[in-house]
């Protein structure tokens, strides 16, 4: 098979595969929700970004580069989690592995199939953008081709980066599961932290390319200021607006080359993956990770007993119901390694942190193996309410951030943390069952809850 016709083939198929998923039109629908919520209008009702603690005067540049911070903020998780959650559980790899075809060509063909997703969310985003200049702009200010030109030129290279690590990740077996998950976030942590130096430095290529969601530049530069003190989120702003020049921003001296670098090292990623890529098949030895994954296991389950009689009627169904999930959610030697070692740490410091990262691995886990589909259809078979289930899964995992947190409340006597600490593994476990019974999977919720872990340590 010719590489052209592989990478065709293997593009029609992905874009098939993900204009059949539900989840494509909430990722469309982010685009709206954004635009409302990111394009400050000074009234309250918007996430505020702000230049030396000012609102910008609104142009259609400006809206255009804050639609760029919906991308960078607020789309690029969202994209990688429906990504990710079409590769782990709609990938026919078990076909399109044994085929004579090259791998970069494959690679190639997912990655533009990826891409062209990520672009109809770009556009869907650019023509809310437009729909909301026309209503905040006057008349003489609309300008679309000024916004559409600000909006692609940001977050365009953007998802291209989104989509070549997407396809990076699926190629190394190591990152395929969640240890992908948790270095896409430490890499998208990495690309709103690290603009915050260039932010202050003169404009060149090598300061630019910190800025992997492009959106600061165009925001500093047009500002005219020695010292931008720039921020998004929920900051205090002045009174008045300050006039900025993003066409200026856009233009400035090594940003469009930056962008253009970026897009090719996307490009180049998306070659190595093809190079590197592993197929997805059980290893004759194994492997280090394999050795050390026998911490997780539980131990063989104990032989049935062909002579046993029928199990008798519990007297108190909710309770074992609750000490069944209990046992599932600490499943396994590592995790109650960590939990001691998380409980002892609490002693001599706060290890909420700690806790609450250990939760989320350990909820989502095990809500992703209860939900999953097969599972499911089974456990509707029994008589008992899948609610009930849910219930006690919720209060199992409130259990467990009290037993891990109790030392530490023991020796500060904190009963008002302990009570915190105890509904956080609640509000934990509310999340993670409810994503996982709406994704079929671990993979959502887990990085859901890593990028509110994130949120929570970082306030």
């Amino acid at each position: 098979m010719s590489a052209a016709l592989a990478a065709r083939s293997t593009f029609a198929a992905a874009l098939t595969r993900y204009s059949r998923s539900w989840g494509l039109w909430i990722l469309l629908l982010i685009a709206p929700v954004g635009a409302r919520l990111f394009v400050p209008r000074g009234d309250g009702t918007a996430i505020v970004i702000s230049i030396a603690d000012h609102l910008p005067v609104m142009t259609a540049p400006v809206i255009g580069v804050c639609l760029g911070v919906v991308v960078s903020t607020l789309l690029l998780p969202a994209a990688y989690i429906y990504l990710r959650a079409n590769t782990n559980r709609r990938q026919p790899w078990q076909i399109a592995e044994v085929t004579a075809a090259p791998r970069v060509a494959i690679a190639f063909g997912r990655f533009g199939a990826d891409l062209a997703v990520l672009f109809g969310a770009l556009a869907a985003l650019n023509a809310a953008g437009i729909f909301l200049a026309w209503l905040i702009l006057p008349w003489r200010a609309f300008d679309p081709a000024a916004l559409s030109f600000a909006l692609w030129v940001i977050a365009g290279p953007a998802v291209m980066g989104l989509a070549a690590i997407r396809t990076l990740f699926d190629a190394a077996p190591l990152l395929r599961g969640a240890l992908g998950d948790f270095a896409y976030l430490v890499l998208w942590i990495a690309s709103l932290a690290a603009p915050s130096g260039a932010a202050i430095s003169e404009s060149n290529f090598s300061a630019n390319m910190l800025d992997f969601g492009g959106f600061v530049r165009p925001l500093v530069f047009g500002a005219g200021l020695s010292d931008p003190n720039f921020a998004i989120g929920g900051a205090a702003v002045k009174p008045g607006r300050i006039p900025i020049d993003a066409m200026a921003g856009l233009f400035s001296p090594g940003y469009l080359p930056s962008r253009l670098a970026w897009a090719g090292i996307a490009l180049a990623v998306v070659a190595v993956a093809g190079l590197i890529y592993r197929p997805h098949r059980a290893r004759n030895r194994p492997s280090l990770t394999a050795r050390a994954g026998k911490l997780l296991e539980v131990g063989p389950a104990p032989a049935a007993d062909p002579e046993a009689g029928a199990a008798e009627r519990c007297a108190l169904p909710a309770l074992n119901l609750f000490a069944a999930e209990f046992r599932l959610i600490g499943a396994g030697r590592l995790f109650k390694l960590l939990a001691l070692a998380v409980a002892v740490a609490g002693i001599v410091t706060d290890a909420t942190p700690a806790l609450l990262l250990l939760l989320v691995f350990a909820l989502t886990a095990h809500a992703g193996r209860s939900e999953s589909a097969g599972l499911r259809a089974l456990t509707r078979t029994v008589p008992g309410n899948p609610w009930a289930r849910r219930a006690a899964f919720v209060v199992a995992g409130s259990a467990w951030a009290a037993l891990i947190a109790l030392p530490h409340v023991l020796r500060q006597l904190d009963p008002i943390g302990f009570g915190m600490t105890a509904g956080l593994g609640g509000v934990a476990a509310i999340a993670a069952i409810g994503l996982a019974a709406l994704s079929g999977s671990s993979f959502a919720p887990r990085l859901v809850l890593l990028i509110a872990w994130y949120a929570y340590t970082a306030s």
